[in-house]
């Protein structure tokens, strides 16, 4: 129990420095140390480093309906004419949560084809994922002879509100950091709202205009008839079109089911075109490629319109069929205009649009003022507890307030291992840990002095001392440390941060106290040699 051959005090030691040296950025500044040594401290949550807090929701209605315009142009191809099967001529109309397929004329005999219709309906009306194997997403009924209705049942519209909430957190992730290296948090709560923390953001008003747009991109053909046109501008517009207008354009009569959707496209980046003005370029997948090849060669000398949000960004003419799957926008862009537009189209289209519900500017002034009261609060803590353990234990208790020194380092050690925020509660778990962390020391001493008493030499006395302290300080600590993991578990942000905090803490301290401790002790009985221990 007290051997330390040279391989433990190595491994030790080992672990003591590069600890230390994982830590020493947060207490001076690494810039100019080389290219192996850690540069970056611990990052500082919301309420220590000042930024923005935002609380968002999307609304059943909007992804219901999101869905619903998806899935009509899976309609609309199950109804097309194939080698097969005939056209069943239609129209298809999305009011809320209800879509409405209207056939246009009866087969021979008279009837509509409504059984041919749900059937072929039901061939792409396949299970959401995690739904029921066999099952349909959507439920297809006949309302009257000519009509079907197509709404979304109860349990698809939970796995459709789980979907969502976890893709628009992605979305809203790769749109305020599409690089990665920020220190954002972006947490669920709830079934359809999610927390933003953007530590050292200066300007709200920028992420939420960011975050505001729906980044709904499409392809949609256009009806250049100026019969069509007119008479959609005196308010008759043709079924199946809608008028839409944009910066470089005046109104347009677009197809209202796109062609091309945002998940077809791969990739988006600013550029320039040839003047060297800003420009959006993007990529679209090979499934995208495809149907845009398909478009392309379809609707020769037709236009079609590029549409972000309801906007037309760029309506060119279509001379030949496109290959490749390459497109670019073009049009009066500043740069930060071609870079957020192309952060918006690169991280897809928002399942629903995003309402705000409140939104906190933390001072950067506040958070140095947590700082700096969590800093004190934590010096008063070591002294006042170094002092008592020095008091009550000697030469046993510097020993011991070394290891709760190497104990802190740890803590912030594994902070930046794990890229973990402190926050304010963080602090306070660490200030508790510096009262917790000395409790296994204080079980040994106490331990050394009752054997001591009991008439055994130093080092067997040290040795009990260990030993019958081992399974009080694990149980004391296996206690702790399962009341955290249930703090991290049911508790919010700031019970996060504290439990985290609390948990490192006695997992170092078991190492601190247990190995660090002991060798200090040991080491210290090899030099002098004492007869007993003044505690």
């Amino acid at each position: 129990m007290l051997q330390f051959p040279a391989w433990k005090v190595f491994l030790v030691m080992a672990v003591a420095i590069w600890g230390t040296l994982i830590a020493l950025p947060n207490a001076v500044n690494m810039s100019g140390a080389p290219s192996w040594v850690p540069q970056k401290p611990v990052n500082l949550g919301l309420d220590l480093r000042g930024g923005v807090y935002l609380e968002m929701e999307i609304r059943p209605e909007e992804v219901i309906e999101g869905r619903l315009d998806v899935f009509a142009r899976d309609v609309r191809g199950a109804l097309a004419r194939t080698e097969s099967a005939p056209l069943i001529p239609h129209t298809i109309d999305i009011t809320g949560r209800v879509m409405t397929v209207t056939l246009n004329r009866p087969d021979a005999s008279g009837n509509f084809p409504i059984e041919d219709a749900i059937a072929r309906i039901n061939r792409v009306n396949t299970p959401l994922e995690g739904g029921i194997a066999g099952g349909r997403t959507f439920e297809v009924a006949q309302t009257r002879a000519d009509t079907l209705t197509i709404t979304v049942p109860q349990n698809s519209e939970s796995l459709m509100m789980a979907d969502a909430l976890a893709k628009t957190r992605t979305i809203v992730s790769r749109r305020i950091d599409p690089d990665g290296v920020a220190e954002v948090s972006i947490t669920p709560s709830g079934a359809n709202r999610l927390i933003l923390e953007a530590p050292g953001e200066p300007n709200p008003q920028r992420l939420k205009d960011l975050l505001n747009r729906d980044g709904r991109m499409t392809f949609n053909i256009v009806d250049d008839s100026p019969s069509a046109l007119a008479a959609a501008e005196a308010g008759v517009v043709k079924p199946g079109y809608h008028l839409l207008t944009g910066p470089e354009t005046g109104p347009l009569l677009v197809r209202t089911i796109p062609e091309i959707v945002g998940s077809d496209i791969a990739t988006a980046s600013q550029g320039n075109d040839e003047a060297n003005r800003p420009q959006i370029n993007f990529r679209l997948n090979s499934n995208g490629a495809r149907k845009f090849f398909e478009t392309t060669s379809a609707n020769t000398n037709k236009r079609f319109a590029i549409v972000l949000d309801d906007v037309i960004m760029s309506a060119p003419n279509i001379n030949e069929p496109i290959a490749g799957g390459n497109v670019r926008i073009t049009g009066s862009f500043t740069i930060e205009q071609a870079q957020d537009l192309a952060a918006i189209i690169a991280a897809g289209e928002m399942p629903a649009k995003v309402q705000f519900l409140d939104q906190r500017s933390v001072s950067s002034t506040l958070g140095e003022d947590s700082i700096e009261a969590g800093f004190r609060a934590a010096i008063i803590g070591l002294v006042l507890v170094g002092g008592l353990m020095v008091l009550a234990y000697g030469m046993m208790g510097v020993f011991a307030v070394i290891s709760l020194a190497l104990n802190i380092v740890l803590v912030f050690t594994t902070l930046s291992l794990l890229n973990a925020t402190l926050t304010l509660p963080g602090i306070a778990g660490i200030v508790l840990t510096i009262g917790m962390s000395v409790d296994g020391n204080v079980l040994v001493f106490e331990r050394i002095r009752e054997e001591q008493k009991a008439g055994r030499s130093v080092w067997t006395a040290v040795q009990a001392g260990y030993e019958r302290a081992l399974v009080t300080i694990l149980d004391a600590n296996i206690t702790g440390l399962f009341s955290a993991a249930v703090l991290y578990v049911m508790g919010s942000g700031p019970v996060k941060g504290f439990a985290v905090t609390l948990a490192l803490g006695i997992l170092t301290s078991m190492f601190t106290s247990m190995v660090f401790t002991r060798m200090l002790t040991v080491f210290w009985m090899k030099l002098t040699k004492p007869k007993r221990f003044a505690i």
